[in-house]
């Protein structure tokens, strides 16, 4: 009788939570569109982080890991993370994933995790590395207002509502093909002081970084502050991004054994 092939392990990619009260009761959560942007466009089994803080022993944790995808969220970065006072918090704050997310990104960029950030993910990324936000692009002299239509269905909050510049000869137009994507924009947040060891992928029409990659040494990251996840299956740009990132995932669980 010949025997089953063996099952190939799909590598495991973990997604931080956020700390979020839905009624009366605390809930760890993600969103489903990053959890199936990883099992379905990064093809890699998805694992959810709870966010608690400094409960986690950081390298034992990433010892069980292959990737890392940091989601967007409705939270923003506390100011004092990268180095602004109180009276710019631009509510609503999740400390409990900011607790959870820096050390996360920090240790697994040393270790040459693969990463994926996205929204949030990707100012966390920014800020992790030495860099800082502008806590609200809408005020800041010839920045657009980038932030979402509150009151409109959620198909529309999504839609592509303006272009980004792909850096020629970087990550993002090699392996789009393209020079230039129509993406989403749900973001107040976002990169003033792009940190030291990120490269610039993409940009706005205004200026505004919206893409990055890593280059501080064995790690791999690629950021972008829209959303890709968002219907990725209906957009080969967004796609070749996720594959990309599961490619890599599955090149360091290689080298792992």
């Amino acid at each position: 009788m010949t025997k089953p092939a063996p099952t190939v392990r799909k590598p495991l990619v973990g997604l931080p939570c956020d700390a979020r009260e839905l009624g009366p009761h605390p809930f760890h959560v993600v969103g489903d569109k990053y959890i199936r942007a990883v099992s379905h466009g990064a093809d890699c089994q998805p694992l959810l982080i709870p966010a608690l803080g400094d409960w986690w022993d950081v390298d034992a944790l990433l010892d069980r890991l292959d990737g890392l995808f940091f989601t967007g969220s409705p939270s923003n970065l506390h100011p004092g993370h990268y180095g602004l006072p109180d009276d710019v918090i631009t509510p609503p704050l999740d400390p409990a994933r900011d607790a959870t997310t820096l050390p996360l990104l920090k240790a697994a960029l040393l270790r040459g995790i693969p990463v994926f950030a996205v929204c949030r993910g990707f100012q966390e990324l920014n800020v992790a590395l030495g860099g800082t936000l502008f806590p609200r692009i809408q005020e800041v002299p010839g920045r657009m207002d980038h932030r979402e239509p509150k009151e409109a269905p959620v198909d529309v909050q999504y839609a592509p509502v303006h272009p980004v510049a792909l850096t020629p000869g970087g990550i993002f137009a090699r392996v789009t093909g393209v020079a230039e994507m129509m993406v989403n924009s749900l973001h107040q947040q976002g990169i003033d002081r792009l940190a030291d060891s990120l490269a610039v992928e993409a940009v706005a029409p205004d200026g505004q970084i919206e893409g990055v990659s890593f280059t501080g040494g064995l790690g791999f990251a690629l950021g972008v502050q829209w959303h890709p996840e968002w219907r990725f299956w209906e957009n080969p740009p967004y796609a070749a991004l996720l594959r990309t990132f599961g490619d890599a995932v599955r090149d360091h669980a290689a080298a792992r054994g």
